[in-house]
């Protein structure tokens, strides 16, 4: 849902009315199903607000009391089972919703008045995902050779094995080079395996060495969900200017400050049985 959900924003611009995907852990056919509960709040806060755009509701924790709205592009799934899997990353919820219909706004969206746009994927657009990992090869880079983008999910800050320090680091030198290749040729951006944060490329040698290779994105806070989707979106519709486009915040996509508080009480449950 959050490939979708960030897809739609990208593609529909200027929307006059809500789009809310709504999912379930337990479907509709089983006992104890979430699905009712998710439905009904979805549709109390279509029903009960100025809402337009995109946005996505799920349960707000295990109980079924109530739903949150969940920004389009700042939404991942964090747990594979639980109800409330779904969560806001580096952002906060727009709304929660209660079944019996109750709407608290928490984080309500500046509405920007648009021309309602359409600009869709071309989906021949071949776009990459690769993630940095321990003993990586150069030549795992070069599957994307002939693909159109790349995003690159680098440790930490969106950091990188690209630093020789001995003989046994010598493919790193050939990591790099690949990669400055590949950046000639199309756009390669930066996400962070972390759940949490902003990439910062500055602090270390390994981010400054990936951006003077012509990797983008430093600065940022998106999801690689989104990252893959806005790098698509771009290339299919605005194949020179995406370098300038992607560090732009165009959809709610890069936040303006990564928030912190909220972040260990809501990964605190990802130990408990569910």
């Amino acid at each position: 849902m959050g490939y979708s959900a960030a897809a739609l924003s990208f593609m529909v611009e200027g929307l006059t009315v809500p789009v809310i995907l709504v999912g379930a852990q337990r479907s509709s056919d089983r006992g104890g199903t979430d699905a009712a509960v998710n439905l009904a709040c979805a549709a109390h806060f279509i029903t009960k607000t100025d809402f337009t755009g995109v946005a996505l509701c799920m349960h707000e924790n295990m109980n079924d009391d109530a739903c949150v709205i969940l920004p389009a592009c700042k939404t991942r799934k964090l747990h594979s089972s639980r109800r409330d899997a779904f969560a806001a990353v580096n952002a906060q919820p727009i709304a929660r919703v209660t079944k019996e219909g109750a709407v608290a706004w928490i984080e309500k969206p500046v509405y920007e008045e648009k021309k309602v746009k359409l600009t869709l994927m071309d989906e021949k657009m071949k776009v990459g995902i690769v993630r940095f990992h321990p003993n990586f090869f150069a030549e795992e880079l070069e599957h994307y050779k002939n693909f159109d983008g790349l995003v690159i999910e680098g440790t930490g800050l969106g950091n990188g094995p690209v630093d020789v320090i001995d003989k046994e680091t010598k493919e790193h030198d050939k990591i790099l080079k690949t990669i400055a290749t590949m950046a000639k040729k199309m756009p390669v951006v930066m996400t962070t395996q972390c759940v949490f944060g902003r990439i910062d490329m500055d602090v270390y040698a390994y981010g400054r060495k990936l951006q003077a290779a012509g990797v983008i994105g430093n600065g940022t806070d998106m999801l690689t969900e989104t990252a893959f989707v806005k790098l698509a979106w771009l290339l299919s519709n605005y194949p020179g200017a995406v370098k300038e486009l992607y560090l732009k915040n165009l959809r709610g996509e890069i936040s303006e400050r990564t928030l912190i508080q909220s972040e260990p009480s809501r990964l605190s449950h990802l130990g408990d049985k569910g």
